[in-house]
């Protein structure tokens, strides 16, 4: 491995990182300790060897063989959220939370990101996939992002540059998201709160958010309502050892306690399967599957 002024780890443990807290160990796990540093390394690091970034590790399945190559996770120098002095715009890195973007947003009276707040996620994850809830998603508060390609390149790119669809960009492979820039609208920081806080009551009151979940397992299709078709499918509350779907969002898949991730995996499979037999309808995982079974 290539010399790191951040922390490498081998055979690093990843169950404790992501919400489902199963899943196999990384290979090598790498928080780089600053750009220059996740750069470098990079560019030294053997080309055949997959890179992956990990951020809170929500909507993810890490299977039970474990992640192959180099896993990296933005820790806290890429943690952080300013605001321009034009009063409408913020630049954040990589491994900000959605909360801390949306809250930073609110106290310098900045409105249209307040959806943030109910997304489980980093900067990084949510620019790459698209993010959205409550009738938002990033590409509508997205400027532009800077990245840190595979070769260890460091690469700007504007949001029409990343080819979004729903839940879907084409940011290349091993590319990490260290930095992203917002414009939101003016607001009154008391309105934005308010409208924090609503959002925040409706997730606790619909949503298994104190449970060991992924988040939203299968991307709404279109003219349809995922967990609507998984209910008709009759699939509320159907388990596999200990993993389930869950009774209060059927969308939701969740641990029990002891599930592996090949039990969680193989239940979205029954449900897309009884789903496509009820329906007619193709549920695409919204959830990250990673890594080796």
């Amino acid at each position: 491995m290539p010399q790191v002024r951040g922390r490498l780890t081998r055979s690093a443990p990843l169950a404790p990182l992501v919400w489902f807290k199963t899943g196999g160990p990384a290979d090598w796990l790498f928080e780089p300790a600053d750009v220059d540093d996740l750069s470098a390394f990079l560019a030294a690091l053997d080309p055949a060897l997959p890179v992956w970034p990990l951020g809170l590790g929500s909507n993810l399945i890490v299977r039970d063989g474990g992640m192959p190559g180099v896993t990296v996770r933005l820790g806290k120098p890429f943690a952080f959220a300013r605001t321009a002095d034009d009063g409408v715009t913020m630049t954040c890195g990589g491994g900000t939370s959605g909360i801390l973007v949306a809250s930073t947003a609110r106290d310098a009276g900045i409105a249209g990101v307040e959806f943030l707040r109910s997304i489980p996620g980093t900067v990084g994850g949510f620019v790459r996939m698209n993010g959205g809830a409550y009738g938002r998603e990033v590409a509508d508060v997205l400027i532009a992002c800077v990245v840190v390609l595979r070769d260890g390149t460091v690469k700007p790119m504007t949001v029409d540059q990343l080819g979004y669809t729903y839940r879907h960009s084409d940011l290349p492979d091993g590319a990490i998201v260290i930095e992203a820039t917002f414009r939101g609208t003016p607001g009154d920081p008391a309105a934005i709160g308010a409208e924090m806080d609503r959002i925040a009551a409706e997730r606790e009151a619909s949503q298994p958010l104190r449970s060991r979940t992924g988040g939203s397992t299968f991307k709404n299709p279109p003219g349809h309502k995922a967990w609507a078709l998984i209910d008709a499918a009759g699939c509320r509350g159907l388990t596999r050892g200990d993993a389930q779907v869950s009774e209060k969002h059927c969308n939701f898949l969740l641990n029990l306690g002891s599930a592996s991730s090949a039990e969680i995996e193989a239940l979205g499979e029954e449900v897309r399967e009884r789903v496509k037999a009820q329906s007619g309808v193709t549920l695409e995982w919204e959830i990250q599957r990673v890594g080796l079974k």
